[in-house]
């Protein structure tokens, strides 16, 4: 296979054996996993065979659990008693047949005898659904849902506009949200927003809510706490009839350390999916690390994927985590600062072949998929084809902008924005790789810290977002909100992503009800209500963002084919101009002096957005231009931008 790799970078030359073991790791794998003419697609049908299967006239129960010497099935259809033992089949399985239909809504359990023997209680490791009993741990819940679809997933014809979303705190009351009061409340202002994309945090089971769903417990298995699972099928199904892809943030990083609730220690021995001692234990996040040099595992992994798509419905994934995945330290401490930093030992070839095999099969059963990479240290080839020597992703996360905003709002002047880094951060990117841009996501609103809105206003964001208050910091906040995602927007991607609530400023941080807070909602919700209120300016923030998504969904130049042209760009007076596509940005950072500025043009540009409009709570418009014989003379506010069409 050839490495097309390096005509989009040449710099990886030295490291073609490197790219080369890569591809021959990924079909040696292949061939053992699936045989000379198997199917990646067949191969991942685990959901099918394992957990609970109704058949004609009988019902199925299997579980991989190959350090077992004996095993029942037990619950609240039995009483808990062990009439139901299973057989032990090949390869570790146990398996049970029983005449009749599936007991619905019986609570279960997999009761395993150990070679020590020790009797152990585990949750399927293919269970649909789990709730919390009164020991505070999970109990399996036999299901069988039935959903009418009625709606086909959209085709994505355009740059991906991802409005990242939680379904529990997506309500302004002071609960966990559920997904039928999402699918009413939420999606239609998303759909209202102008995003053609949700992404869907902590859908997978979870025994720990402010986990943010990132130490998940049951890979099957929806959290319960949010509804049933035809109520999620319901959001879906109705999403993609107001024309929105929905995408699943898919946590195979990591899982839950939890004994009780997950994978950890399921058969009593530590090896089973995760890898033994120290290897298998995360340093930081103190979860359980996937084996992915074990053909069980991966089965069970690709299984899972394939479960999401074709169950559920959903359009592809966000892969979490990646950069954890991709290193044996997990990019802990290590700045990726060359090249020799990707291909060494450190490297964990087993989980760079998982990543290719899972994007392949994504890909193999929905050619239409989006698949999205995690990853912090811009491993190379991350969103290239397999076929080019790549590891197969459509995209990867911009991941060092936010930081860059942060370390900006938090450490340094306005006058101290240093244009010439900005435009590196924001436009340099590997070769041929397409990214999602972001100002912002969960991650930079979480307690401890702060969402950029709240870095600028600070406390004055309490009593002074009124439209009868005056405030030089509330002035300054709404501006530079209003340039940081218009200037991320444009520049940062070939698709975009926004956190939920983010569009419109929403204050504070986020912070789940736990024991340390005594189970407070305070800061678990999305307070709709400020945007809605018309005496506030948190609507100006949502104007300016629906219409700066609106530019993306006429003009189309976020996957232009053309590259980004730099104008103009002068630090010391804050100003700069580029052109993308047709569209002309001029940005005037400077907090305190109007800039002018010339550029040449042959025919007249069209100002088609103006940040100072006084729709978007600006105090325009006072930023002016003017064209004559082929120049156009600008002359723009302090912390304003235009955009201009250009015309042909």
């Amino acid at each position: 296979m050839p490495l097309n790799i390096l005509d989009y970078d040449p710099y990886l030359e030295p490291f073609k054996e490197d790219l080369s073991l890569r591809l021959f790791e990924f079909a040696r794998t292949k061939k053992r996993l699936l045989g000379t003419d198997g199917s990646l697609v067949d191969f991942a049908n685990g959901y099918k065979y394992f957990g609970f299967q109704q058949e004609s006239k009988h019902w199925t129960f299997r579980e991989w659990a190959p350090n077992a010497k004996r095993a029942w099935l037990v619950g609240d259809f039995n009483n808990w008693e062990n009439n139901f033992e299973l057989k032990q089949a090949y390869g570790g399985t146990w398996e049970i047949s029983i005449p009749g239909m599936l007991p619905v809504g019986s609570k279960v359990k997999i009761k395993l005898l150990l070679p020590s023997g020790e009797t152990v209680y585990r949750v399927p490791s293919y269970i649909m659904f789990a709730i919390p009993n009164e020991r505070h741990e999970l109990d399996g819940v036999i299901v069988q849902p039935k959903y009418d679809w009625k709606n086909k997933a959209p085709q994505l014809k355009e740059a991906p506009l991802i409005y990242e979303a939680h379904i529990g705190i997506s309500t302004e009351e002071y609960k966990i949200n559920s997904y039928k009061e999402f699918t009413r409340d939420v999606l239609p202002r998303i759909k209202k927003a102008g995003y053609n994309t949700i992404q869907l945090m902590a859908i997978m089971e979870h025994p720990l809510y402010a986990s943010f769903g990132y130490q998940v417990s049951n890979f099957f298995a929806i959290s319960s706490r949010f509804g049933q699972p035809e109520d999620l099928m319901e959001l879906i199904d109705q999403a993609h009839g107001m024309g929105l892809r929905v995408l699943l943030d898919v946590v195979h990083s990591h899982a839950v350390k939890n004994i009780e609730d997950g994978l950890n220690y399921f058969d009593g021995t530590e090896n089973q999916y995760f890898h033994e001692g120290e290897r298998g234990n995360h340093p930081a996040w103190k979860t359980k690390l996937f084996n992915y040099g074990k053909d069980e595992v991966i089965h069970f992994l690709l299984s899972n994927l394939k479960f999401w798509l074709d169950t559920y419905h959903f359009d592809g994934f966000r892969f979490d985590g990646v950069t954890s995945m991709l290193y044996h330290d997990h990019g802990l401490g290590t700045a990726f600062t060359d090249y020799s930093k990707y291909f060494s030992l450190n490297t964990d070839i087993e989980a760079v072949t998982y990543l290719m095999l899972a994007n392949e099969l994504t890909h193999l059963f929905n050619p239409s998929a989006t698949t999205i990479a995690e990853d912090m240290s811009a491993m190379p080839g991350m969103a290239l084809p397999i076929s080019s020597g790549g590891i197969g992703f459509d995209y990867r996360l911009s991941m060092g902008i936010p930081g860059f905003w942060i370390k900006q709002l938090k450490e340094k002047t306005d006058n101290s924005l240093d244009l010439l880094s900005l435009w590196w951060e924001l436009t340099t990117r590997r070769p041929g790789e397409k990214n999602i841009g972001y100002s912002e996501s969960h991650d930079q609103a979480l307690v401890g810290d702060k969402t950029i809105m709240m870095w600028l206003a600070d406390e004055e964001i309490y009593w002074k977002m009124d439209l009868n208050s005056q405030s030089l910091k509330i002035d300054r906040a709404i501006a530079l909100h209003k340039l940081i995602r218009l200037i991320t927007f444009s520049l940062a991607g070939e698709g975009y992503l926004n956190f939920m609530g983010n569009e419109f400023g929403h204050p504070e941080w986020l912070d789940f009800p736990r024991q340390e807070n005594h189970d407070d909602f305070q800061h678990a919700r999305r307070q709709w209500s400020l945007a809605d209120n018309k005496d506030l300016r948190f609507q100006y923030l949502l104007a300016f963002d629906q219409a700066m998504i609106n530019l993306e969904r006429h003009y189309k130049f976020l996957e232009s084919p053309e590259p980004v042209q730099q104008l103009w760009i002068k630090n010391s007076d804050k100003l700069l101009a580029y052109q993308k596509g047709q569209l002309l940005f001029v940005f005037n950072f400077h907090p305190s002096y109007e800039q002018e500025l010339q550029l040449q043009f042959p025919e007249k540009p069209e100002l088609i957005f103006d940040s100072d409009d006084q729709k978007f709570g600006g105090f325009g418009p006072r930023s002016s231009f003017g064209w004559s014989k082929g120049h156009l003379n600008l002359i723009l506010e302090p912390r304003t931008a235009m955009v201009f069409r250009i015309k042909e």
